[in-house]
C-alpha cells in the first residue's frame, strides 16, 4: 500500500514538472572513505603500472580495507586506471612456427629452463641477469644479476640451487655460449642431469622462460631504474 502511494505521488510529480519517470534518479550516497580509497588506488596505479584492478584489490586487503572486489573495480574505472596494451606480437612464419613436439615437465624439479635478459644501469653500463625456472610450478627459482655471467658463473648458480632443491632431471637453454660451453655440460654428467637445447632461433620452444622474461621486463626492468649493480 505504501509503495503504491509512492508510485502514484512519483508520477504527479513527474507530470507536474513535465519529466519522464525513467530519467529521476537517486542522489548517490558517497561513503567517508571514498576520496581516500581513490587516492590510494591512484598511488598504486603510479608505483604498479603493469598490475589492475584485482592486484590493488589484494593490496588493499594487505593494508586492511575493508572493501569488496566490485567496489574496486568501479572506482578504478571511474579514476580512468588501466593497464596499458601491450604491442601485438608478430605471427611466426616459416619452418617451426607450429606447436613443437617436446617433452613436458610431469613433476617439480624435473625440468629448469635457463636464459639470460639483459638491461642497463643508469650509468649506461650493462646488466646481465640469469633466469631458472621451474617449468612445472613455474617459479623462478633464481634471477641472479652482475655485470656479466660466464659459464662457470652459471655453474656456481645451478650448484646453489641443487644444495636447495636438488639436481634436476633435464635442463632446458638455447645455443647460447654459456649454455653450450664444456663447464655446463660437465657439471650436466656430475649432477646427472640431461640438457634438452632448443632449436637456433625458436625461443617458442622455451615458452616458461620466456614468458617469466615478459614478466619481469614488463612490470620491473621498463618501470625500474637502477642505479648501480648493488641496487639492481
Amino acid at each position: 500500500m505504501v509503495r503504491d502511494r509512492l508510485d502514484v505521488s512519483e508520477r504527479w510529480a513527474c507530470k507536474t514538472v513535465g519529466q519522464h519517470r525513467s530519467v529521476q534518479r537517486r542522489e548517490p550516497v558517497v561513503r567517508d572513505d571514498d576520496q581516500a580509497l581513490r587516492g590510494e588506488l591512484r598511488a598504486f596505479a603510479a608505483a604498479r603500472p603493469r598490475w589492475g584492478y584485482r592486484r590493488a584489490h589484494d593490496h588493499l586487503l594487505e593494508q586492511g580495507w575493508q572493501v569488496n572486489r566490485k567496489r574496486v573495480q568501479r572506482l578504478w574505472r571511474e579514476e580512468g586506471l588501466r593497464v596499458p596494451r601491450r604491442p601485438r606480437k608478430r605471427p611466426r612464419a616459416g619452418d617451426g612456427a607450429g606447436e613443437q613436439a617436446r617433452m613436458r615437465a610431469t613433476r617439480p624439479g624435473e625440468v629448469w629452463a635457463i636464459d639470460f635478459q639483459a638491461d642497463q644501469t643508469q650509468d649506461g653500463r650493462a646488466l646481465r641477469l640469469a633466469n631458472v625456472v621451474d617449468e612445472h610450478t613455474r617459479q623462478a627459482l633464481v634471477m641472479h644479476v652482475a655485470r656479466s655471467v660466464s659459464a662457470d658463473d652459471l655453474v656456481e648458480v645451478l650448484e646453489r640451487l641443487v644444495a636447495e632443491h636438488g639436481a634436476p632431471a633435464f635442463v632446458r637453454c638455447d645455443n647460447g655460449p654459456e649454455l653450450t660451453s664444456h663447464a655446463l655440460r660437465d657439471w650436466c654428467r656430475q649432477s646427472g642431469a640431461q640438457t634438452a637445447f632448443i632449436e637456433p632461433g625458436s625461443p617458442w620452444q622455451n615458452p616458461f622462460v620466456e614468458s617469466f622474461h615478459a614478466r619481469v621486463r614488463d612490470e620491473l626492468l621498463n618501470v625500474e631504474t637502477f642505479t648501480c649493480l648493488a641496487e639492481a
